[in-house]
């Protein structure tokens, strides 16, 4: 149950959620499936990627969060001083907003297809807006 598929842009990702470090943020995130939405190249935080949800209120605070991610990890910031969103970093990440540092949960990892972020994350910023799709795996 925990396996993932993720399709952004042109490339497909095997992920797993990280139940047992974030298992609100999981459970939240689960019930939304499949979840399709838009990443764009992130303005404060370095090399990552993020989806924007504005005023969206998951009704979740912190749990396995972090202002570093590491390449292939999605955090999900639950909003408060700066909007929601859901960030995917594929390089060096401070995770920031015009407001400062932030920090979101952890819950979910890219497990396949490391090899094709950084290309992920220069397509998104150099041709503009990808879709992104996230599944339950087959």
């Amino acid at each position: 149950m925990d396996a993932l598929t993720i399709t952004a842009g042109p490339f497909t990702f095997g992920a797993r959620f990280e139940t047992a470090a974030a298992p609100k943020t999981c459970a939240k995130f689960r019930s939304l499936l499949p979840y399709e939405g838009q990443i764009v190249h992130v303005r404060w935080s370095g090399e990552g990627v993020w989806i924007p949800l504005g005023d969206t209120d998951f009704g979740l605070g912190y749990e396995n969060h972090t202002s570093h991610p590491a390449p292939g990890q999605f955090i999900l910031y639950p909003g408060g001083i700066s909007e929601t969103e859901i960030l995917l970093a594929y390089g060096g990440v401070q995770f920031s907003s015009k407001m400062g540092q932030l920090a979101g949960n952890h819950f979910i990892t890219i497990t396949d297809g490391l090899e094709n972020l950084a290309e992920l994350g220069k397509r998104t910023l150099w041709q503009g807006a990808q879709p992104i799709r996230f599944e339950p795996a087959r």
